[in-house]
């Protein structure tokens, strides 16, 4: 056996034996290591700082894209949030030994569904360094061990943050194992983590579509996707003017670099003198390029013209895309096509059209009048997220505690024998 293979093995075995022990920990034990990371996170504010700005730096010498520097940045605030959302998390229900259900069959026999950890999760992540901190405490919380595979343009952030919660473990009656790090950043390290389906109980893959498509195409294990964020948000014509101007350009304009981000804009006919002007102008002054369909070029002479390509296009910067669409239906239509079934909302003042929206726009998270960028596990409550899974199977939308879990069913006797 080579020796990445060798290491790999290890870092899996470690996790699967500490998997088994952090199950057994009790949700107040859980809790105390939590606490004692976020307070650490902060106390080691500066050591996090210094590290990220090595990755700016050599990002920056690569001429790394804007949006891309977003994501791997760690300021002052963000460190904080990072302290916030792990706290938040401590606070959330036990999401462990919860009974699903009871019964007592004839036979007096009693069964039980009791929730339980997944076991040993693997998480790849690109360009964004607070994933590790976000997924380790998640995973602490449900008692599942985790092994974590950072980008390297993001590694001397990743490692420190690491570094600083495995530290904090050791104070704790937790295994440090529990939380585990793959710094090999070769692709024979990756494939290799990808067949070891006897240790890994779930993958997920946080990053572009090129690693998406590799661990569909490589992976022996079940996989939670978290894919591309091609969100759309629909302007009917009944709708209330200030909400058809404030929030598209919030879900477009707060933040281009997350997933949660408006990438296309489809208007309803009806609006497009009343409204669609001042949308666009309200856009381009705030910098945003507009590509957009014949129609919506007519308006505004700055507005380009759009291509196929452009709808199911995630821009992750200053672009969106409008359209013209003659009714509700197409608008369904065209999300239904493009969507990467991430999130999708409707601003409208008729609840029959929101409802059925609401009902046959497929994907994970749909919304009636609010910002696309509310697509985010701690903005729903859950502390924190783990990704969005685009996915019908299992987890669906903001992974957090609860969809780490899994159940097993407890059958108790008292001797009885079947015929």
């Amino acid at each position: 056996m080579k020796l990445i293979e060798k290491k790999v093995n290890a870092i899996c075995e470690k996790a699967k034996k500490a998997a088994i022990k952090l199950a057994d920990t009790s949700n107040s034990e859980r809790n105390k290591a939590l606490q004692l990371i976020s307070n650490n996170i902060i106390k080691f504010k500066n050591k996090i700082i210094i590290a990220n700005k090595k990755d700016i730096a050599l990002a920056k010498k690569v001429k790394t894209p804007h949006h891309l520097l977003d994501r791997l940045l760690l300021d002052n605030d963000r460190i904080n949030n990072m302290a916030t959302d792990i706290k938040n998390i401590a606070k959330l229900p036990n999401p462990l030994g919860k009974f699903l259900s009871k019964s007592i069959r004839p036979n007096g026999l009693k069964i039980s569904k009791v929730s339980v950890p997944l076991g040993v999760i693997a998480v790849i992540f690109e360009s964004r360094p607070n994933v590790a901190s976000d997924v380790a405490s998640l995973c602490l919380k449900s008692g599942n061990s985790v092994i974590l595979k950072g980008g390297k343009e993001a590694k001397h952030s990743t490692e420190i943050i690491i570094k600083i919660i495995k530290d904090s473990l050791k104070k704790t009656k937790i295994n440090i194992n529990a939380i585990s790090s793959l710094e090999d950043y070769s692709r024979v390290a990756v494939n290799q983590l990808f067949k070891m389906d006897n240790y890994i109980d779930v993958l997920v893959p946080r990053g572009g579509k090129e690693l998406i498509k590799n661990v569909r195409e490589k992976s022996n294990i079940p996989v939670f996707s978290h894919l591309d964020g091609i969100c759309h948000t629909y302007i009917d014509e009944r709708v209330n003017k200030e909400i058809a101007i404030n929030v598209p350009v919030n879900a477009k304009m707060r933040r281009t670099s997350i997933c949660g981000a408006t990438e296309t804009i489809l208007c309803h006919k009806n609006i497009v003198k009343t409204i669609l002007p001042k949308l666009l102008s309200t856009l381009i002054n705030l910098g945003c390029e507009i590509r957009g369909d014949e129609d919506v070029c007519k308006i505004n002479k700055i507005v380009k013209k759009a291509n196929r390509l452009d709808w199911s296009t995630e821009y992750l910067s200053a672009v969106v895309s409008i359209k013209i669409v003659k009714n509700i239906e197409e608008a369904i239509n065209h999300i239904n096509v493009y969507s990467s079934k991430h999130t999708d909302a409707i601003l409208t003042t008729d609840k029959k059209k929101a409802a059925l929206f609401l009902k046959e726009v497929e994907s994970a998270i749909v919304m009636h009048n609010t910002s696309t960028q509310f697509a985010d596990g701690a903005e729903f409550g859950l502390g924190a997220e783990i990704g969005i899974s685009t996915g019908k199977l299992h987890a669906r939308g903001p992974v957090s505690t609860n969809e780490l879990t899994t159940y097993k069913y407890i059958v108790e006797g008292t001797g009885q024998l079947r015929e």
